[in-house]
């Protein structure tokens, strides 16, 4: 059924919001915002730096999915601070302001990616698969947050800002700790993406759920139900009702990421 919810995603002429745009434009009114022009669908040319600027683009929105950041894993702090951290702040006060009451947040594994680095998940990322023990622990979200760098400190923040907003200024929050979504939908380049990889297919389920859910506020992983994981799903599950319809196993070719995911 085809719903009349308007939502905003800022950064939406990128590879996550075209897929999301793509895939759920039959459910819902969707409006990107972005520096430039998108090339398709119904777009607004605004900075996330600017305050007021996305006060007035959230005006009249139900929702807003925030993806907008540099997004690179090793950002510096220079270029985090002005896009990661105001931009962010900016976004939840933005949304106070014009009165939207839903703000999905994209997230990142990064916020606990040093977890990587150690027993037994440093295995995984190496594709060692055969030194991991049968019912090996996976990484929850109780678990204390780890970033391995200022980009998955400005995604933790994020998080925090979001459960500041929804106590103090009733503006609900769910936050995707986002894996890889690639452009080529495939993750099979190496064991690290084979562990990480969040199909387009699952990635669209997990947005839907989140603009759904009577859920006030959450941080939940998003990946595919993979084979050789780093992080649960059952808080994603439990929360949301999650279901990943796609799996990526164990084989792999080693090579370089698809030349938009690079």
């Amino acid at each position: 059924m085809t719903t009349e919810k308007r939502v905003l995603i800022t950064g939406g002429a990128g590879l996550v919001g075209s897929v999301i745009r793509e895939r759920l434009g039959s459910r819902y009114n969707f409006t990107s915002l972005d520096r430039v022009q998108a090339r398709d669908g119904r777009s607004v040319i605004a900075d996330i730096g600017d305050l007021q600027q996305l006060a007035k683009a959230f005006a009249g929105h139900d929702a807003v999915i925030h993806l907008a950041a540099d997004r690179r894993a090793d950002s510096p702090w220079e270029s985090n601070l002005q896009h990661n951290f105001v931009g962010t702040y900016n976004v939840f006060e933005a949304a106070r302001m014009a009165g939207v009451r839903r703000v999905i947040f994209a997230s990142s594994n990064h916020a606990t990616g040093g977890y990587y680095t150690v027993e037994p998940w440093k295995h995984i990322a190496a594709g060692e698969f055969g030194k991991l023990k049968p019912g090996y622990p996976l990484v929850t979200e109780e678990m204390r947050i780890r970033p391995d760098g200022y980009y998955g400190v400005a995604k933790a923040y994020g998080e925090a800002m979001g459960s500041y907003y929804h106590d103090y200024h009733k503006v609900s929050s769910i936050h995707l700790r986002i894996g890889w979504v690639l452009s080529e939908d495939d993750p099979t380049f190496s064991p690290f993406a084979l562990s990480l990889w969040l199909s387009h297919r699952d990635l669209a389920q997990i947005v839907r759920l989140s603009l759904e859910t009577s859920v006030p506020y959450a941080v939940v992983y998003a990946t595919s139900d993979n084979t050789w994981k780093i992080f649960s799903l059952e808080n994603a599950r439990r929360v949301l009702g999650y279901r990943p319809e796609d799996r990526a196993g164990e084989a792999w070719i080693p090579g370089p990421p698809p030349p938009r995911d690079r």
